[in-house]
């Protein structure tokens, strides 16, 4: 009787896809308030008396890094995949939206209110606005609670799809977050302008977190009824983490390829989107009010791509070539950009491909973790790649906001040539990576090119 009831929620389409989406909507509203701040650059970076918050370039890239900090030099996010794997999904999930939830009130009180005096940080990082420090503390703290909370959904999805359609449900929670980042990009900075400042914008994305955190909250509760008709629980010491189990993943090549790869296409993509409001403004001549849109076109073409890319590996597997091609649009991407060339046309087509480009590897990597390492170690392995995903989403944008600070000429224009060069080398080593990726699956065996379904036609 009690596995006729686990057939029933494990096995049963209506109940992983409700699932999914009740998680799904989480990490939409965490996309949101992940990217609520890059269209309103031109409002940060604007003058007191413009109505800005007078921020400089340099201040809006180390803010935009914030996001990682206390992942990559506190290790929380590492930590937060050993819990996961101790602890299980129900405490991990609900610890990190709480988390999320407190970063974004910070950063909300921050930029909305005036703060006096600057500070001086040490090792040479730089001198900055005490507001612009407050909205980092809360941004950090955020980003610790967003991306546990992402190695969790992670986890609950090869909980409920493995052996069914992982790439399609992996694809399709991807392109609901990407309808939070599409709508950030799109409205965050008319909101903004509408409401009386930026601090509106952080406050609405404060409150789809709020909203976020219920849902999970709501997930818990069929999570575990779904291990108790499963008898899971019965389970769940084996797949308790031991530090003797590290062996696994850090002497896996294939993991680190996929870590390495992961590092340098999303540093190819978000830290560039942070940049992207402005870049159409002062290279291809876009008007304020409409310039965040040209950048939201590649998460909206995701959201229809990536559940796409997906289901192909599902069927047809090729998941390490889906990487390679994605990988090389990538980089072609940004060497267009980087070109002497300013229409406005080209910009939209350039960021279409970008948006085939991150539909392809997402699609294809975030399946592949479970063929390389057992269920066990998944919240570790998840949570190792996610921080060092994060050591480019935190150093990439301090660096590109000092490259721009440097080639902004007299009259406030920032020359992005250098910029963009910096960011078709990942496209490059991203390449090299997915390449060297292949080649191993051909010699271990991984079955990266083979299709993820199990079950009989």
């Amino acid at each position: 009787m009690t596995e006729i009831i686990r057939k029933k929620l494990s096995d049963s389409p209506a109940a992983r896809w409700t699932a999914l989406l009740i998680v799904s909507f989480t990490m939409m509203f965490g996309y949101f308030f992940t990217d609520v701040m890059a269209p309103l650059e031109p409002l940060l970076t604007a003058s007191a008396a413009d109505g800005g918050l007078g921020w400089s370039s340099d201040e809006y890239g180390f803010f935009s890094g914030a996001y990682g900090f206390f992942n990559v030099f506190l290790l929380l996010l590492f930590f937060g995949g050993i819990i996961l794997d101790k602890f299980g999904i129900r405490f991990t999930g609900l610890m990190s939206t709480v988390l999320m939830f407190a970063g974004a009130l910070i950063k909300w009180y921050a930029v909305g209110h005036s703060f006096e005096g600057t500070v001086t940080l040490p090792l040479g990082i730089g001198t900055y606005h005490t507001q612009v420090l407050l909205a980092c503390l809360g941004f950090a703290i955020y980003g610790v609670g967003c991306e546990i909370a992402g190695i969790t959904v992670s986890k609950v999805i090869v909980k409920w799809f493995t052996g069914h359609e992982l790439a399609l449900a992996m694809g399709l929670q991807v392109a609901l977050a990407r309808i939070g980042t599409a709508a950030a990009l799109s409205f965050s900075l008319p909101f903004a302008k509408m409401m009386g400042g930026v601090s509106a914008s952080v406050g609405l994305g404060a409150a789809m977190l709020c909203i976020g955190m219920v849902s999970f909250i709501v997930y818990n509760v069929m999570d575990r009824k779904e291990d108790k008709s499963g008898e899971l629980a019965q389970a769940e010491p084996e797949e308790g983490f031991k530090f003797s189990d590290l062996k696994i993943l850090v002497t896996n090549r294939g993991f680190w390829y996929i870590a390495v790869l992961c590092l340098m296409f999303y540093a190819g993509v978000f830290p560039f989107l942070k940049f992207a409001t402005k870049l159409m403004i002062f290279k291809y001549g876009v008007a304020e009010n409409l310039a965040g849109l040209i950048p939201a076109m590649l998460p909206f073409g995701t959201i229809f791509l990536t559940p796409v890319f997906g289901g192909i590996y599902d069927k047809f597997g090729k998941g390490a070539t889906l990487m390679i091609i994605g990988s090389v649009l990538l980089t072609i991407v940004h060497v267009v950009f980087a070109l002497p060339m300013t229409s406005w046309v080209l910009a939209i087509v350039v960021m279409i491909v970008l948006g085939i480009a991150f539909g392809l590897v997402p699609s294809a990597m975030w399946p592949s973790v479970p063929k390389i390492i057992p269920m066990k170690l998944l919240g570790t392995a998840y949570a190792l790649i996610f921080y060092i995903q994060n050591i480019g989403l935190s150093l990439v944008p301090i660096m590109i906001g000092k490259v721009n600070e440097a080639n902004t000429g007299v009259d406030g224009v920032i020359d992005y040539t250098s910029s963009m060069v910096i960011f078709a080398c990942f496209g490059v080593i991203s390449v090299v990576i997915s390449l060297l990726l292949k080649a191993e699956d051909r010699k271990k065996g991984y079955g990266l090119e083979s299709a993820n379904l199990t079950e009989s036609k």
